[in-house]
């Protein structure tokens, strides 16, 4: 690929675009990018290219013969046959460049000459008479085409095989196929109390993709109504993805900071409101748990006492409840099918739970971490949990933050109902 750019400030585009990525695709031959000056193709000794404007106004104007000679003089050097070339004004009136142009004059060319237009405009006559289009990077002015053309060059030669190692380097980024690109991390794995997606760290390569994918579409819905508005998707699995974002528009949205605090005894109302909720979830789900009379009041006063009870808030709502606790779990012991990871001290969450309303937020996962992080306050650097093992929600909650299953335990909290509970655990780093 050939790329012209025709500017009146050839030598400081020429060092920014032989640099890094594309200057390596130049030394290598697969790029061949040039800057022109457009001065040398004046026809007056004092190498003018623009004038004032007829009818008036401020400022001048670029005149058509310094362009047209340039463009002809550039078109003759070369092999390169008129009809895989383009020629293309950068202009506040052209077509909005995105994406897919990008990918339309790699295909259909093998070369593009760039003209930078500059001070207020171009002479019209040039560009009806020698320009195949004009195009523009957004709603906006720049002082000139610079800026747009090596934005244009960069899109462009990019697509070019080989510039990038692999074409997975750009597939997938933002606009590709007219979506966002979905949210990058890199280590630390904890930074400013910030953590890396669980998903991301478990090794399960189908699950990360389809994290991935949810965020593209997410990303897209709350960020570029306009793309979100026009894609469609091609295959099962976006149409499975944006069923469960229709879901979503429904829900509240996490706006606020989160308060996680110590539950008090007047908080008693809405933490058995939550239980209650979820005991009604359950029972939608045919699922053998908390169908009894726990959790009880007395439960989670007794809780409160022992300072392990906490709930999270949202502006004055609150949204979930949950207990950490350090005390002897006689029932863990008893694990059996597995085992627990041994000589490491462990506190249990218990009695944690979302409001309905909140379900599908990631208030779940703002859970998970704040019982996370109260168990690393307590000194401790295991948090160990169970659930029933029809309970499909809380068992995807805790794979996608890391936990691992360690075995079964039977429960005597319940007497009457199903008491097999699968136990998990995860090993915690401490926070920075």
């Amino acid at each position: 690929m050939r790329i012209d750019i025709l500017t009146l400030f050839p030598d400081n585009m020429d060092r920014m675009l032989h640099e890094s990525i594309l200057g390596r695709a130049c030394r290598k031959g697969l790029l061949d990018l040039r800057c022109v000056q457009i001065r040398e193709y004046t026809d007056n000794r004092q190498n003018q290219v623009d004038d004032y404007p007829y009818g008036g106004g401020f400022g001048c104007v670029m005149m058509a013969q310094p362009l047209k000679s340039c463009v002809e003089a550039v078109l003759a050097n070369g092999e390169i046959p008129r009809e895989k070339t383009r020629v293309i004004a950068m202009t506040p009136q052209g077509t909005l460049f995105r994406q897919e142009t990008a990918r339309r004059l790699q295909h259909d060319y093998d070369r593009l000459v760039l003209v930078c237009g500059h001070y207020e405009g171009i002479d019209e006559r040039f560009l009806e008479e020698c320009v195949d289009e004009e195009l523009s990077l957004g709603d906006f002015v720049l002082t000139g085409g610079e800026l747009a053309a090596m934005a244009v060059c960069d899109a462009v030669s990019r697509l070019v095989p080989g510039v990038l190692s692999d074409p997975e380097c750009y597939i997938g980024e933002s606009h590709w196929d007219g979506l966002l690109e979905y949210p990058q991390y890199t280590r630390p794995e904890i930074w400013e109390g910030r953590e890396v997606p669980a998903v991301l760290l478990s090794g399960d390569h189908e699950k990360i993709a389809r994290w991935r994918r949810a965020q593209q579409l997410r990303r897209t819905r709350d960020r570029r109504p306009d793309l979100f508005g026009v894609f469609r998707a091609d295959s099962d699995e976006d149409r499975a993805l944006l069923e469960e974002l229709r879901k979503e528009e429904g829900r509240p949205r996490i706006t606020k900071e989160l308060v996680c605090r110590d539950a008090q005894e007047g908080d008693l109302p809405a933490i058995l409101s939550i239980v209650e909720e979820a005991q009604a979830f359950l029972k939608s789900k045919k699922v053998d748990q908390w169908q009894g009379l726990y959790p009880s009041e007395m439960d989670f006063l007794r809780d409160m006492l022992r300072g392990e009870c906490r709930v999270i808030q949202h502006g004055d709502e609150i949204t979930a409840v949950f207990t950490v606790s350090s005390l002897p779990e006689p029932e863990y012991d008893a694990i059996r099918d597995g085992k627990w990871t041994p000589d490491i001290e462990a506190c249990v969450l218990h009695r944690c739970a979302v409001r309905a309303r909140w379900y599908g937020t990631g208030m779940a996962d703002r859970m998970i971490r704040f019982a996370e992080k109260a168990c690393l306050e307590k000194g401790r650097r295991c948090l160990r949990t169970d659930t029933h093992p029809k309970n499909r929600s809380m068992l995807r909650l805790l794979s996608e933050n890391g936990f691992r299953y360690r075995g079964n335990i039977d429960i005597a909290g319940e007497p009457g109902h199903d008491p097999l509970r699968r136990c998990y655990e995860k090993i915690l780093k401490p926070r920075a």
